[in-house]
């Protein structure tokens, strides 16, 4: 089976993600605490073209994460641990909505709708829904959009953001914000590559393999289509495709594993290593 990882595009170029005071507004917190977490290092934001910080919707589940220990009293030391281990753990999930953060007895617990896990010990009074935050976040996102402009009035990279946000926070409004895009610029290749990976991931092969040909029409050496379209192929048992295309994706480091894997099953163990060293050298460049 494909080891289908399936990465969004780039954010374009713009205004993207939550500014310090409006991520400070939804949790009632001061602007002063926010930035306390980023020169900790427990944050680290995206910054717009002025150098202001933007956040994202996982860095708001962070700090309200966060404002809960402090309501507790909880000690910086302990608040810290749990801190740090907690950013390790929401880093996982590709989707954050179905999360809930809540204490059990004298631990923090995570769950989504697999399993749950402890965070860190200590006597915390959390008890909050992700998918609650999300609605509001969602709300903020929508009306940040191309920087506050009314919906009627978004370009088709402001739409294209708007996708990007909203597969954190409202998966299933992302197709529709990407479809605009496209609709509004047929060339948006970012757009087209999302869309179809969203289709991909709903099991619509078709039209997901429409969407990334055309960009690759726009830009054929466009790495998440190629990478992405290698994976249809893939899917298909069509192999000499999938490699082509996996081939043209050299900087994707799950293009190189699963050139190592395809390989392999063609019993070619010099390419199937060679190809998961770079898979290796590629994930320890992006540490």
């Amino acid at each position: 089976m494909s080891k289908l990882t399936l990465p969004a595009s780039h954010r374009s170029p713009g205004t993207s993600g939550y500014s310090t005071q409006e991520v400070a507004d939804l949790l009632n917190i001061g602007p002063d605490h926010i930035r306390h977490y980023v020169r900790r290092d427990l944050l680290k934001p995206m910054r717009n073209g002025r150098g202001h910080f933007r956040f994202s919707f996982q860095d708001v589940v962070f700090l309200r994460t966060a404002k809960a220990l402090r309501d507790a009293s909880v000690g910086v030391r302990r608040s810290y641990r749990a801190l740090t281990k907690l950013k390790a753990e929401l880093a996982q999930f590709k989707s954050l909505s179905s999360v809930r953060i809540y204490a059990d007895g004298h631990v923090v617990v995570v769950r989504d709708d697999d399993k749950a896990w402890e965070v860190e010990s200590g006597q915390l009074t959390m008890d909050f829904s992700v998918q609650a935050l999300a609605k509001n976040v969602a709300h903020l996102a929508r009306a940040s959009a191309g920087g506050g402009k009314p919906l009627d009035e978004l370009d088709s990279d402001d739409w294209y953001n708007l996708g990007l946000d909203l597969e954190e926070v409202d998966p299933k409004q992302a197709p529709n914000a990407y479809r605009e895009a496209v609709r509004l610029d047929a060339q948006n290749a970012d757009a087209h590559v999302n869309l179809g990976r969203l289709y991909q991931l709903e099991g619509d092969v078709r039209r997901a393999k429409r969407h990334y040909e055309l960009a690759l029409a726009i830009a054929p050496t466009h790495e998440l289509a190629n990478y992405n379209l290698g994976t249809v192929f893939d899917e298909l048992d069509d192999l000499d495709r999938a490699v082509t295309y996996y081939r043209k994706a050299p900087d994707i480091p799950d293009a190189h594993f699963n050139l190592s894997r395809l390989h392999e099953l063609e019993g070619d163990e010099f390419n199937a290593r060679r190809h998961l060293r770079m898979y290796e050298n590629l994930l320890q460049d992006r540490d």
